[in-house]
């Protein structure tokens, strides 16, 4: 990935297309595949990419993984402003927000935020540390659902918890050790779900500020999820 401190290359078709579509990020170029040709849902993108006022830069496959630094381009990279992150303030007004705490690959939270805005969870905690940044790779994982999330990343994951609290908000963390099965649980109208990653899970600190544990009931011998299954069974439990 090449970025300077203000622009980044966003890459593969769902992400270009979510990003012409939300409108969010100010748009500086778009490069194609010269060989792409202009058919079928690629030529729907070319069609986006010139209202929004672009013109369409053809180049080589090579140059596309260079600008990118991703063989996984699907034939379009755009030259975009920074992942435009929201005040954690115009999150306290949504009746759902979801905390990712210790979940460090970015594949797991590309799944995650995927889930989130077809779900309704549709405003995200992100910390400062130990989760990645809303990256091209994060996007491209999240089939362009961040283009349309509102994303705070302004502190810790204990302080966003300690101000949703004082906010009003229920806080609820996903543990396999809990003791509230997910099923039975029937939160408030405002609500703070709290997501682990899967080899530290939510951190301690976290648990015991939080209002209630849920944990996930299994039947199978394998006795963990993946962090972005168990995040999308709880939010589709609670939204």
């Amino acid at each position: 990935m090449q970025k300077s401190a203000s622009v980044e290359y966003l890459y593969g078709l769902n992400p270009a297309f979510e990003c012409l579509r939300a409108g969010r990020r100010r748009l500086q170029a778009a490069f194609i595949n010269e060989r792409a040709g202009n058919s079928g849902r690629f030529g729907s993108l070319l069609q986006l990419i010139t209202k929004a006022g672009l013109e369409p830069e053809p180049v080589d496959k090579g140059r596309l993984q260079q600008l990118c630094g991703s063989r996984e381009h699907q034939n379009v990279v755009l030259k975009a402003a920074r992942y435009p992150y929201v005040p954690l303030r115009d999150c306290l007004s949504a009746k759902r927000l979801l905390l990712l705490d210790n979940v460090e690959d970015p594949h797991n939270v590309g799944a995650i935020l995927r889930s989130a805005e077809v779900l309704g969870f549709h405003h995200v905690l992100l910390p400062t540390r130990g989760v990645p940044e809303v990256y091209p790779s994060v996007a491209k994982v999240s089939a362009g659902a961040t283009e349309f999330l509102r994303i705070a990343r302004e502190s810790s994951a204990i302080s966003y918890v300690r101000k949703a609290a004082e906010a009003g908000y229920t806080i609820a963390a996903l543990d396999a050790a809990g003791k509230t099965p997910l099923g039975e649980f029937h939160p408030a109208d405002n609500l703070l779900l709290v997501i682990g990653g899967e080899d530290k899970g939510v951190r301690r600190f976290i648990l015991n500020e939080a209002h209630t544990i849920l944990s996930i009931p299994q039947q199978g011998r394998v006795n963990s999820l993946n962090a972005s299954v168990a995040a999308a069974l709880a939010m589709h439990a609670l939204r």
